[in-house]
């Protein structure tokens, strides 16, 4: 029988692990994972910056507190502001910093570029140095080379980085095989969830990283779609979830949680409740059941058509690059299932307004027959269209 307390759930073990009794009982905090070959572990957790910092000090204190010592943010995030919040906080309890383990990210590619976003994001946040620093957004891995690799030795032999990497939100696996074979690349960030785990790709994927020994973080964790409230698998894994303690939020952390070389997961927390929610799921012992693990399988099939697992080099090939089709899903990701949209205006307002104004006009059919997810993409780009225009 399930206890429904105030803030939560008591799991099959009696422990409640969505309230605010777990975080603070003082014993339990976020665990830490190996990152990659780096000699570094990470807390599990990691925190996303993509929200108001400066004005969420007392939640720095706390996701510390309880162990979330990963924090991800860049030079582009709110604006700047993100990287000055951390900055603040830092200002104001510098012996903090040791315990973090840093990251941000360059939207520049070239050498002079990278660097003197390197240098202001050192000032922006107040520290000498950054734990790991990426490229942001890589969508091929070809936009790595030789340049770029000089540049990431001379930041780590300046101390200025520790660790060099990308995230990567668009063709994720050939990245990161790409990533393998480079053999100097020791950090990734990039989408992974239950319904990209199952892919064949994504497995070699990560088995290359593996092997190479690059540290791995997951994004995009809950895995976006649209929610079908008539789906009878969605309602029969809803109840196993309710009745085993925990929400489907917390449950897709858990799936992801289940690899063992996925280092951390980030992700934006930008209230204390959900910062606890998810500290919750993370200290708690259950594991997700293979009837479970199962049932998230099936919706993921089920619900295919309603998510961009990424793979933009087939969709953009077909438009012959006339508009950045996966940007323009993401931005209709922060604005349905993310409930952000500023956050989605911002990234809509950086795709060239040319190639925004072909839009409307633009044929998509050829796209939709050859997406492996069937995805309705001349109607998607255009609802993201009219809706941040």
């Amino acid at each position: 029988m399930v206890v429904v307390v105030r803030y939560g759930f008591t799991n099959r073990t009696g422990r409640n692990i969505s309230g605010p009794t777990a975080p603070n009982t003082g014993i339990d905090t976020v665990p830490k994972r190996p990152f990659g070959k780096t000699g570094d572990k990470v807390s599990i957790l990691g925190l996303g910056g993509m929200f108001d910092i400066p004005s969420n000090q007392l939640l720095l204190k706390q996701s510390i507190k309880w162990g979330v010592t990963y924090w991800d943010t860049a030079d582009c995030y709110e604006g700047g502001k993100s990287e000055k919040g951390i900055g603040m906080f830092f200002e104001k309890y510098p012996e903090e910093r040791k315990k973090i383990f840093l990251v941000t990210k360059s939207d520049k590619r070239t050498p002079d570029g990278m660097d003197s976003l390197l240098n202001r994001s050192l000032e922006r946040m107040k520290t000498s140095y950054i734990d790991l620093y990426f490229i942001h957004g890589l969508k091929s891995i070809n936009e790595l080379n030789g340049d770029t690799k000089k540049l990431a030795e001379k930041a780590k032999a300046e101390k200025k980085i520790r660790f060099f990497g990308f995230s990567t939100h668009s063709n994720m696996e050939e990245n990161m095989v790409g990533a393998a074979r480079l053999g100097w690349i020791d950090g990734i960030m990039m989408a992974y969830n239950f319904r990209l785990m199952h892919s064949g790709n994504m497995k070699k994927a990560l088995e290359a990283c593996v092997k190479a020994g690059i540290g791995l973080t997951a994004m995009k964790t809950q895995g976006g779609g649209q929610v079908n409230a008539s789906s009878e698998t969605e309602l029969e894994m809803a109840g196993r979830f309710i009745k085993n303690g925990y929400t489907d939020k917390q449950a897709k952390l858990k799936a992801v949680w289940e690899h063992p070389d996925i280092a951390s997961v980030c992700s934006q927390m930008p209230s204390i409740s959900i910062l606890m929610s998810n500290i919750a799921a993370a200290i708690d012992k259950t594991k997700l059941s293979s009837v479970e693990m199962d049932l998230l399988k099936q919706y993921a099939k089920e619900t295919a058509c309603t998510y961009c697992a990424g793979c933009t080099r087939i969709c953009e090939s077909a438009v012959y690059g006339a508009v950045p089709i996966g940007n323009l899903m993401r931005c209709l990701m922060y604005s349905r299932n993310y409930k952000e949209p500023v956050m989605a205006k911002e990234l809509f307002e950086t795709i060239p307004i040319n190639e925004r104004k072909k839009i409307a006009d633009l044929d998509f059919s050829i796209a939709e027959q050859k997406c492996p997810q069937n995805l309705e993409i001349g109607k998607l780009v255009r609802e993201a269209y009219s809706q941040l225009s």
